[in-house]
């Protein structure tokens, strides 16, 4: 188990390494000079070289990459002269359109994101596991049915359709809900669960469609393997044949889905965001996209690939846990 550990965060700072490597190569080559459009329309020439200067973008492409790196280590210096700055570590930067840090920005986005994803993951592993079980237990029947037109229709529609109309109905036409903003729960308790319990149904429908299928046909193949029948050949209650035999192995793409899936909305999920109007690390980073706002950007793509490589290792360590036939290393 150690050197399974030890292999697999090996295999997780090379895939981060990637990530920084390619994502920096991208800004570098490919992206509009950010030191013009800080300059403005009107700036000179030489002031633009002076921009540059001080944002450290005249240097080659390996000396800013090593820069960046050892500042995600051991910190940096921002600038030169009297508009020098340190950047303690992990430093990532500052905005070029701020001037924040964008360890500050993304500490101050990251509640909202971690909020909103918790919450929907909540409702829709609630609803698609519990769902997809009972339909596959009840094959064929009226309940089945209903599951897979939820599934249908919930894989079909569009996030930010959804968003709107649902927006559309309870806030403006009923006045059930107010207008989503990210409201401290320390502050407001009603409201901070009021504002989200929108854009939480929002997502959690998307999702809850997709594993409910999942699970569904996950424990209906289970359901017909040898040692399900052999539980039930001992004997077995009916509830403990499918609690401990036919769930647990039918949950181990479904904990795959979900670390991937709960990882990317830690990200930012950025239509729901954008629509509802939350500031989180998805609405920053469509913003920070609309203003080529380099550091940002490279800051919240680290961040994403930070959460989906953890998450991808915490997924492989629970199969050993979730699947006997994982941990006997059987097919």
């Amino acid at each position: 188990m150690v050197g399974y550990l030890v292999r697999r965060l090996a295999a997780c700072v090379i895939v981060l390494a990637v990530v920084c490597v390619f994502t920096f190569m991208i800004f570098f080559w490919f992206s509009p000079d950010p030191a013009a459009q800080i300059c403005g329309k009107t700036c000179t020439p030489d002031r633009i070289a002076q921009i540059r200067a001080n944002l450290g973008l005249d240097q080659p492409f390996l000396e800013q990459l090593r820069v960046f790196v050892s500042g995600l280590f051991a910190g940096r210096d921002w600038g030169t002269g009297a508009d020098a700055m340190h950047c303690a570590a992990p430093c990532l930067g500052y905005s070029f359109q701020t001037n924040e840090s964008v360890t500050d920005l993304l500490i101050d986005r990251l509640p909202v994101s971690v909020t909103l994803a918790t919450g929907a993951a909540v409702l829709w592993l609630l609803v698609g596991v519990l769902g997809g079980l009972v339909s596959a237990v009840r094959r064929d029947s009226l309940w089945d049915k209903g599951v897979l037109a939820f599934g249908l229709v919930g894989i079909s529609l569009p996030i930010y359709f959804l968003a709107l109309v649902l927006q559309y109905l309870l806030v403006v036409k009923l006045g059930w809900l107010p207008f989503p903003r990210a409201v401290p729960f320390t502050e407001d308790p009603v409201l901070w669960f009021e504002s989200y319990l929108m854009p939480w149904v929002v997502l959690a429908i998307v999702y809850a469609a997709m594993y409910s299928r999942i699970v569904r046909s996950q424990v209906i193949d289970t359901l017909e393997q040898g040692f399900v029948r052999t539980a039930r050949a001992k004997g077995l209650q009916r509830h403990l044949v499918l609690r401990r035999h036919a769930l647990r192995p039918s949950l181990t793409p479904v904990v795959t889905l979900f670390g991937m899936d709960f990882a990317a909305l830690l990200g930012g999920a950025l239509i729901t965001e954008t629509v509802f109007g939350l500031d989180g690390v998805g609405k920053l980073a469509s913003d920070s996209m609309a203003t080529n706002d380099q550091p940002v950007i490279m800051g919240v793509t680290l961040l994403a690939a930070l959460l989906v490589v953890v998450a991808n290792l915490v997924v492989d360590i629970s199969y050993r846990f979730l699947d006997p036939r994982v941990r006997r290393g059987t097919p």
